[in-house]
């Protein structure tokens, strides 16, 4: 079984609570039993997540060969001018690590996305702006480290696709999820954002 949830913000990428911890698990979505997530998201994150009981099927999707594109909509502070998001797009010192080249625009119109709990901050002197950043990679925090290394902070995290795989296609709410037919399926063994 192959499955995408939209994994809401305030939810771990894991089933077991780390101590001490205010944030939820995903054993709180009513998955299905014996599934785990190919990847992982941030609990202050939210967006497309895959997870599977297929041990097979998650190797062949995490292979490093296989460079499978994640797209994320980042809302940051301030509107980025060209010279940062040429930045992005040739990648971006992180430590002692460049990161791969990246694809990245502003997303015009914005988005529409649902509500998030709580809101975030919201500053009335202090525009800010949605781009998309496409990317073959996943170090930890890496698009918020990335935006935040060309001056522009991320205010809010989704990732709105993996691979050929939309969430916006998957009519998800926040918290929901389904199997993947055995279309989707293949095009997440096969595509590219």
């Amino acid at each position: 079984m192959l499955i995408a949830l939209n994994k809401p913000y305030g939810v771990i990428s894991q089933f077991s609570p780390e101590p001490g911890s205010r944030w939820q698990t995903l054993g709180t979505l009513e998955l299905p039993p014996q599934v785990y997530p190919i990847g992982r998201l941030d609990a202050d994150s939210e967006g497309l997540l895959l997870l599977s009981d297929e041990a097979p099927l998650v190797d062949r999707i995490l292979h490093p060969k296989r460079k499978l594109g994640k797209e994320y909509w980042v809302q940051v502070e301030r509107i980025p001018e060209q010279s940062a998001l040429d930045r992005l797009a040739k990648g971006v010192m992180l430590g002692n690590l460049l990161t791969r080249p990246a694809r990245v625009h502003r997303l015009v119109p914005e988005p529409e996305v649902p509500p998030r709990d709580p809101p975030i901050r919201y500053r009335k002197n202090v525009p800010d702006c949605w781009i998309s950043l496409q990317i073959e990679e996943g170090r930890n925090r890496q698009v918020r480290r990335m935006t935040a290394a060309v001056g522009h902070p991320t205010l809010r995290l989704i990732r709105a696709a993996i691979g050929s795989l939309v969430l916006s296609e998957l009519e998800l709410a926040p918290g929901t999820w389904r199997a993947l037919n055995a279309q989707e399926r293949q095009s997440i063994l096969t595509g590219s954002v």
